[in-house]
C-alpha cells in the first residue's frame, strides 16, 4: 500500500481536456504565470506594471500631459496619480506645470527612469524566456507576433503605425 500511496502523491493531476481547448483559457494561464512573475521582478525597482507602461510611453513618446498618458495608455486618471506618486518621489519621472495650459501637468521620464525601463526591459526578456521555456526562440517570435496582431484586433491603440 506504502507505494501506491508515493506514486498517487508524486502524480501530476491533469487539467481537464476541455479546458486545455479553450485558447481563451491557456492564454489567461500564461498571462497569468506572466503578471506575476514580471510583478515579482519589478517590485525589485520599486515599480509595478503600470508604472513600466508609463515610463515605456513617456520613452517612446516623450513628455506629455497625465490625461495624454492616461488616454494612450487606457488608465484611469485616479489610478495615473496613484502612479504618478509612485514615479514622482523614486524621480524616474519629472511633473511640472504645463506653460500652455497651468491645470494640467507635463510629465517627462528621467535619465534615472530611462535607466529603470531598460533594467525592467532587461527583466521582462528574463520572464519570457521563463514562462515560454517551452518554445524555442523562433516559436516564442511567432507567438508574439500571433498574439499582438489578435490584441491589435481588440484594441486601435496596438496596432503597428
Amino acid at each position: 500500500m506504502g507505494d501506491t500511496y508515493a506514486a498517487i502523491m508524486t502524480e501530476v493531476p491533469q487539467l481537464p481536456p476541455s479546458l486545455l481547448g479553450i485558447t481563451a483559457f491557456l492564454l489567461a494561464k500564461v498571462g497569468l504565470a506572466g503578471r506575476r512573475r514580471m510583478g515579482e521582478r519589478l517590485r525589485g525597482h520599486g515599480i509595478g506594471l503600470w508604472d513600466l507602461a508609463v515610463l515605456a510611453a513617456l520613452a517612446d513618446f516623450g513628455p506629455a500631459s497625465q490625461r495624454e498618458l492616461g488616454e494612450r495608455l487606457g488608465i484611469d486618471q485616479s489610478d495615473l496619480v496613484a502612479v504618478m506618486d509612485v514615479l514622482v518621489p523614486l524621480e524616474l519621472v519629472e511633473r511640472t506645470r504645463d506653460a500652455a495650459d497651468r491645470r494640467r501637468y507635463r510629465v517627462a521620464v528621467t535619465p534615472a527612469g530611462r535607466a529603470t525601463l531598460a533594467a525592467a526591459t532587461t527583466e521582462a526578456t528574463g520572464v519570457r524566456d521563463e514562462v515560454l521555456s517551452a518554445l524555442d526562440e523562433q516559436e516564442r517570435a511567432l507567438l508574439h507576433a500571433l498574439v499582438r496582431k489578435a490584441y491589435a484586433g481588440l484594441d486601435p491603440r496596438a496596432r503597428e503605425g
